[in-house]
Formats: structure tokens, C-alpha cells, sequence
């Protein structure tokens, strides 16, 4: 929107044009979405609280947690209005990829919003039944897939690529879009299973965002991408955009959910940013290297599937409780140890996952 302003505008000054590089337009994207973040949270906040529109916890959680009960929640709400606002007053408004992952977030925001909504109004943690929650994912996800797959410019665009290796690269068919549905309905339902403690869920996805924005940036680009030898996917270099709201309205939102929390992301943003990391990589065709940097998400979903599977077969828990965040909670680690040993783990495999930009 204000791309076509200062286009305009540049005719008459000069320094509008700054706007046109994509690097600016990502940082400003950033400041943007953090400002409106850090201004509208303590106003959302109290709204919340006014309304009683407080977080349900369950009976057979960490007793720790018992004494969160109340805590306004939805506040994932706040954060996909600043990232849909940011990206449209700063993206490429005519870039095809900017609207999928812009319909797709809201999507699954409209998800998880239900599902937070039928929490409160119930006042338990029993929200959407589960096979709708998964049918309306799998609704909104095939669409996006099918999408990608049909409107393909390039045979680039339905590869699957292997990290380290120049030359892995395997041609999907019709089976991109089985890929495509899988990284978005697991990566949306990843993030919503580690939102469970203070920050948890938030700052990995602001880091993953991030570096999913540099690689967006690079595999745009003609010469980036034919240096790093990664795959080129025309107009991928605007999503950096999208992601640079991303973590702008992560850090902003950040800033009221760190521990001891004073709002919940809720479903509400839990599903919608896991379906936009999943989106973005699939895009950029960077499915595993998500996989990676997304490690944490992999491991929380993993824990509970563990879990499971070994009490329906054996009737034993392998962890004290899943997601595996709560098994260390039990296991006697405060909260916040949790919450940051986490994150430098993220930040580890965050680190691995670029450097396959350069190490192949």
C-alpha cells in the first residue's frame, strides 16, 4: 500500500526511493509491526481483563500453573492484525505469495479463534472437537497446496531439495501437494503444542521467522541464489516482508508474554504462525531446513506422540507429562530455565539451518 505511495512520491523527492529496495521496506516492516505492538498491548490487555476472556488451565497440569488461571488469553489476535496490517502497508501488494500466506495465516487464525472461544465459554480447556479443528486445517491447507502446485512457473517450484547436498534434488509431481499439506496442518499444530509455558512458543518463531525471512531474501534473488547454489523462486524475496512483521509483532507481543505472563497467545496465534513458517519454507523450498531450525516444535510434537503410543501399547508414560516441556517441569526445572534453555537450543538450530545456505 504505501509501496505505491512513496513509488509515487519519489517522483517528486528523492529519497522516497529508498522505499522501492526490499531491504528497507523489511527493517521499516519490523519497527512498524514492534511499534504498534508495544502501543496497542497494555490497551488489548485490559480489554481482556475487563471482558474476563482468561486462560483455562488443566486439571492434570504442573500445579505451578494453577495460578495463571485468569490470565487474559487470545492475545494471538493482537499479533495477526499487526502482521497483516504491517505486511500490507510495506509488501508488494501485486506479489501472489504475500496474499497466499496472508489468507492462509488469517485462516487458520479464524481456527484457532473458535477454538480459543469455545475454551472461555466453556471454562475448561475442552475447545473445537479435534476432528473438525483438522478437517478446517486440511481444508485450508489443500487449497494453498493445490494452489503452489498448479500455478508452478518453474519445475524448481514443486522440488523437493536435501541441506549439504548440491545435487539431491528430487521432483515431487503431484506428491508436492501431500508435502505441502503436511508442513503446514504440522508445523501449525508443532507450534500450537509448545505454546504451553511463557514464551515459549513465541521467541522460536520469531527466530525461525527470521532466518526464514533471510532465506526467503537470498532465494529471490537471482545472484544470491546462483552464489549459494539454492533454488530460485521468483518473487519469494517478498515474503522477507512478511517475515519482518513477524518478528516485529513476536518481540512486541514478547514484551507482555514473558514470564510471568501478562496475556496468552492462545490458539488463536499458536496455529496461524505455525501454518506461516510451514507456508514461507514451502515456498522458498526450504521444507527440511524448517525442519531444523524448527527442531523444538519437532520435538514437542514427537513427545506427545511418544507418549501415546507407549501408553495405548504398553500402558506406561515415557515422559512425566507431554509436551516435553512439562516432563522438565516435573522433573523439578523452574519455569523460566525451561523457557531459555529452549531457546538457546532454537537459537542452535536456527544456526545449523543457515549455514546449510553456504555448506553444501
Amino acid at each position: 500500500m504505501l509501496l505505491w505511495l512513496t513509488d509515487y512520491l519519489s517522483e517528486f523527492v528523492s529519497g522516497f526511493a529508498v522505499f522501492q529496495y526490499l531491504t528497507f521496506r523489511t527493517m521499516v516492516s519490523v519497527v512498524t509491526a514492534l511499534l504498534m505492538s508495544l502501543l496497542i498491548g497494555p490497551v488489548m490487555i485490559a480489554r481482556l481483563a475487563r471482558a474476563q476472556i482468561g486462560q483455562t488451565i488443566r486439571d492434570d497440569g504442573p500445579a505451578s500453573h494453577f495460578s495463571k488461571a485468569g490470565t487474559p488469553t487470545m492475545g494471538g489476535a493482537l499479533i495477526l492484525v499487526i502482521l497483516v496490517v504491517t505486511t500490507l502497508l510495506w509488501g508488494d501488494l501485486t506479489n501472489r505469495y504475500v496474499w497466499l500466506v496472508i489468507l492462509v495465516t488469517l485462516s487458520f487464525g479464524v481456527i484457532g479463534w473458535v477454538d480459543d472461544y469455545l475454551k472461555i465459554s466453556r471454562k475448561n480447556t475442552e475447545g473445537l472437537i479435534a476432528r473438525w479443528k483438522y478437517f478446517w486445517q486440511s481444508v485450508f491447507a489443500l487449497m494453498a497446496a493445490v494452489y503452489l502446485y498448479t500455478a508452478a512457473q518453474s519445475p524448481v517450484e514443486t522440488t523437493l531439495f536435501v541441506p549439504f547436498f548440491k545435487s539431491i534434488a528430487v521432483p515431487l509431481g503431484i506428491g508436492f501437494v501431500l508435502l505441502s499439506y503436511l508442513m503446514i496442518v504440522g508445523m501449525s499444530n508443532a507450534v500450537n503444542l509448545t505454546d504451553g509455558l511463557d514464551g515459549l512458543a513465541i521467541m522460536p518463531a520469531v527466530m525461525v521467522g527470521a532466518a526464514l525471512g533471510l532465506i526467503a531474501y537470498v532465494s529471490g534473488n537471482t545472484e544470491f541464489s546462483s552464489y549459494l547454489q539454492i533454488p530460485y523462486v521468483a518473487g519469494a524475496g517478498e515474503l522477507a516482508v512478511f517475515c519482518g512483521a513477524l518478528i516485529g509483532a513476536g518481540l512486541g507481543f514478547l514484551w507482555f508474554n514473558t514470564y510471568p505472563a501478562q496475556i496468552f497467545m492462545g490458539d488463536v496465534g499458536a496455529l496461524a504462525i505455525g501454518a506461516a513458517l510451514g507456508l514461507v519454507a514451502i515456498i522458498v523450498r526450504h521444507e527440511i531446513v524448517l525442519l531444523i531450525m524448527g527442531g523444538l516444535f519437532v520435538l514437542e510434537t514427537a513427545s506427545v506422540i511418544i507418549q501415546v503410543a507407549s501408553f495405548r501399547l504398553t500402558g506406561r508414560r515415557v515422559f512425566r507429562m507431554a509436551p516435553i516441556h512439562h516432563h522438565f517441569e516435573l522433573k523439578g526445572w523452574p519455569e523460566p530455565k525451561v523457557i531459555v534453555r529452549f531457546w538457546i537450543i532454537t537459537l542452535v538450530l536456527v544456526t545449523i539451518g543457515l549455514s546449510t545456505l553456504k555448506l553444501r
